[in-house]
């Protein structure tokens, strides 16, 4: 419950800051920004703040953060788990490495996402200016793409955790049903798998 919270508050300001640049963009419109003196750095400062790729790399962050803690949790559960076993029979690793790994591919989603949101928008070889030009509905859009692998990564890391630390306790007692353990582990794979088809055909249609 307390997972679905912090997630649920994580959003909520993620949704509102969008909001927030929309209503400074009304007000604002900068639509040049190369022609910004120096008597005016307060409003580039903001310009850049409130701007389109600045919501980009939020979006960015977010896949590759939010899906990375969630594996990062994942795996160090499944470990811990699996250290535990290894202490009573060490031969069992190369069985118990499969479900440790598992959780860890949410975090590659992330990753995956963030990078083609950089490159999809151009931040990569555009740099500060691709930033500055990138419409606020653009990096809304992108930011957008960007959350089904953020929220169903974090979560289906620790659920897929979960099996894979029960897989790895069946091994311990039962070592011929390392099939099974592995099979019912991957399956919530498959939540992550549809929301990085979903995020990148997002972004790629972006």
């Amino acid at each position: 419950m307390k997972k679905t919270v912090l997630l649920t508050i994580i959003m909520t300001a993620v949704l509102a800051l969008a909001l927030t640049v929309g209503v400074f963009a009304a007000d604002e419109a900068v639509t040049d920004t190369t022609t910004i003196g120096a008597t005016e750095q307060a409003p580039k400062l903001l310009s850049l703040i409130f701007s389109g790729g600045a919501l980009a790399i939020i979006g960015a962050a977010l896949a590759v953060g939010l899906a990375g803690i969630g594996s990062a949790k994942g795996v160090g559960m499944a470990g811990e788990a699996t250290a535990g076993i290894l202490s009573e029979n060490p031969n069992l690793f190369g069985k118990c490495f499969v479900l440790m790994a598992l959780p860890m591919t949410q975090g590659i989603y992330g990753l995956v996402i963030a990078f083609l949101i950089v490159m999809k928008a151009g931040l990569f070889e555009g740099g500060m200016e691709a930033i500055l030009s990138l419409s606020v509905a653009q990096g809304a859009y992108y930011l957008m793409a960007a959350l089904p692998i953020a929220a169903v990564g974090l979560i289906s890391a620790l659920k897929q955790a979960r099996v894979a630390v029960a897989g790895i306790n069946l091994l311990s007692k039962r070592p011929d049903q390392v099939g099974k353990a592995i099979t019912s582990a991957a399956l919530v794979e498959t939540y992550a798998i549809f929301a990085l088809l979903i995020s990148v055909l997002l972004v790629l249609l972006g």
